[in-house]
């Protein structure tokens, strides 16, 4: 039930943002146990006047093709399930659409499962 924010420079393909959606799905199905289906995710395009970063913040050597990715998700997951999220983006993304692990940055925000409704006005896991 992760939902997922990715925030990128504009300009890429409808390819490329496709296999980025692809690859961020496929990492939480394989780390987070997210069901098939589960897919609730958007991606912003920023001009570059819009789009800031630290480019060597934490001696990591970032591009413009830097993504920041935010997920939103329940607070049950372990630590090890969380690193393991992280590994299996960067190698996804790196595989395709072909982004440097140096370019993913990922931020995990988790809450109550009662704080979720995915329809109709109910917050079906309360």
């Amino acid at each position: 039930m992760p939902l997922v924010h990715i925030s990128m420079r504009a300009g890429k393909s409808a390819a490329y943002r496709s296999a980025i959606f692809d690859s961020l799905y496929q990492a939480t199905r394989d780390t987070f146990d997210v069901p098939e289906g589960d897919q609730f995710m958007v991606i912003s395009e920023h001009d570059a006047a819009n789009f800031r970063y630290g480019a060597s913040y934490l001696d990591i050597a970032r591009s413009d093709d830097l993504v920041l990715i935010q997920i939103s998700a329940r607070n049950t997951r372990t630590v090890e399930q969380k690193k393991a999220l992280f590994r299996r983006i960067a190698e996804l993304l790196g595989e395709n659409p072909g982004i440097r692990p140096e370019d993913v940055f990922v931020n995990l925000i988790e809450g109550e499962k009662e704080n979720w409704s995915f329809g109709n006005g109910l917050a079906q896991y309360a």
